[in-house]
């Protein structure tokens, strides 16, 4: 017949249960150490096998790129559209939701137009159709 008992049961009642000195399972270098000690040591595999992602760099955002906001712009050709649609010669493109002006293109017309910012060649190109470039803040003040 075969003993099923297993070691434990056996050697209840030991000092040691089978195991040895005391000092062979006390303290944390029974486990190779607290934490992740030893991960680039005894526990390397451990670590690349159940954490892979533990290791290397993640990345990191500097607070200047958290800050940025996002700018609306329109150019020159699609502004004097803009006027055209809705019939007006005075523009404030805060109302359709645009921050700046930019001067890609021609215009043709004299606009008074309205804005937040406008770039130095948008300017130019406004006054010299006869119209005016109004920024916003300069109009609050």
């Amino acid at each position: 017949m075969a003993n099923r008992k297993k070691k434990i049961e056996k050697k209840r009642g030991t000092r040691t249960c089978g195991y040895g000195g005391m000092r062979k399972r006390r303290g944390k270098g029974v486990r190779g150490g607290k934490g992740y000690s030893g991960g680039f040591k005894h526990m390397k595999s451990w670590l690349q096998k159940y954490e892979p992602d533990h290791l290397g760099k993640r990345g990191f955002v500097p607070k200047s790129y958290k800050c940025v906001k996002e700018v609306k712009v329109i150019n020159l050709s699609s502004l004097e559209d803009l006027a055209l649609k809705n019939g007006k010669v005075e523009i404030n493109l805060a109302e359709f939701g645009f921050d700046k002006v930019l001067g890609s293109g021609v215009i043709t017309k004299a606009l008074t137009v309205t804005a937040k910012a406008f770039s130095v060649h948008a300017k130019e190109k406004i006054e010299e159709a006869g119209g005016k470039a109004v920024e916003e803040n300069a109009a609050s003040e």
